[in-house]
């Protein structure tokens, strides 16, 4: 398939469905209108194969994570997702694939629980040896109301959204999968199709977010540092789903995976006690609380009986693409 037939193809089946998106795919730029009295939001990343994604990944799952990382970082920020740009450079392509990309890209748009509808608008293709993808994310966050990692406040409770640990587990199972698990099999499902949450929920609420994606701890602490905090962690509070609890051969590893496994996508915020209650109600999720912001700095972490835990388990630093 050339280029032109597949941006010819883009074009037809992602026509924008924005009043904001004055024009989409097919010139040499698109032309958007932000929302007045708005400040826009834009995040980057890319996905290559055997990195970021095991190398017999579904196609479809490839295009829906591509696209559902990006919305993840505009949910942390407290935006609301408006337009993408995917740019693709793969060894061939044909039409059949970049169908099934297609799709992926669209469902996951179509997961995203805002109320407006997600807009492709642009890209790139190019030839090259490895299959990689880069999805720019754009959203719109009311004027000076941006969630960031520097909020946090001594007293502040920690929460997290949805469970912890599936995707860890579910890369581990990965060479072990059925036909079909990604449909079938909640941890791998949660390894190439992460749960969307809608960010508008934290504004007013919350005062210091980020998703998790280089592991729990890790992020953790990119909010501590930021916010120059510290932090107590009830570690057995972390959330996990019952399939996680099954699937962990003994405490270590299911802790491991919770704790530094990464790749969950899920909100860790920040805010007051009083708060908690509200943010349940408008993210519409699970928001368990796992620890509180301290004056003292560093990161403390506590079993359910207040012993200090300090097993290697805890000295991960979490995903590094430099490690």
């Amino acid at each position: 398939m050339r280029e032109f037939e597949l941006i010819d193809a883009l074009r037809t089946c992602l026509a924008a469905r924005r009043d904001d998106t004055r024009l989409g795919i097919g010139d040499d730029a698109g032309i958007l209108a932000p929302l007045p009295h708005s400040e826009l939001l834009v995040t980057t990343d890319t996905l290559i194969r055997d990195r970021h994604f095991p190398g017999d990944t579904s196609v479809f799952d490839i295009g829906y994570k591509a696209v559902a990382v990006n919305l993840s970082d505009i949910a942390a920020m407290g935006g609301a997702p408006a337009w993408l740009t995917v740019s693709l450079a793969a060894p061939a392509l044909d039409r059949a694939w970049a169908d099934a990309f297609v799709d992926g890209l669209q469902a996951a748009c179509a997961a995203y629980p805002g109320p407006d509808p997600i807009d492709i608008v642009g890209g790139d293709t190019t030839r090259a040896d490895q299959l990689m993808v880069t999805v720019t994310a754009i959203g719109h966050v009311p004027s000076g109301q941006a969630i960031r990692r520097s909020g946090a406040r001594v007293g502040d409770l920690i929460a997290v959204t949805g469970t912890l640990g599936d995707a860890a587990a579910g890369l581990v199972r990965w060479p072990q999968r059925e036909p079909g698990a990604s449909e079938t099999d909640p941890l791998i499902r949660r390894l190439v199709r992460p749960d969307l949450r809608d960010g508008r929920a934290l504004i007013g609420r919350a005062t210091a977010a980020l998703d998790v994606s280089d592991g729990f701890l890790a992020d953790l602490g990119h909010i501590l540092t930021a916010s120059n905090v510290g932090a107590r962690l009830a570690v057995d509070d972390l959330p996990a789903a019952h399939a996680l609890a099954a699937a962990a051969p003994d405490l270590t590893t299911f802790r491991r995976w919770q704790a530094t496994g990464g790749d969950d996508y899920e909100l860790c915020l920040t805010a007051p006690a009083d708060q908690i209650g509200p943010l349940r109600d408008a993210l519409d999720c699970a928001l368990t609380v796992v620890g509180e912001i301290t004056a003292e700095p560093g990161l403390t972490c506590l079993d359910r009986h207040g012993q200090c835990l300090t097993a290697d388990v805890f000295s991960q630093a979490g995903w590094d693409h430099f490690a």
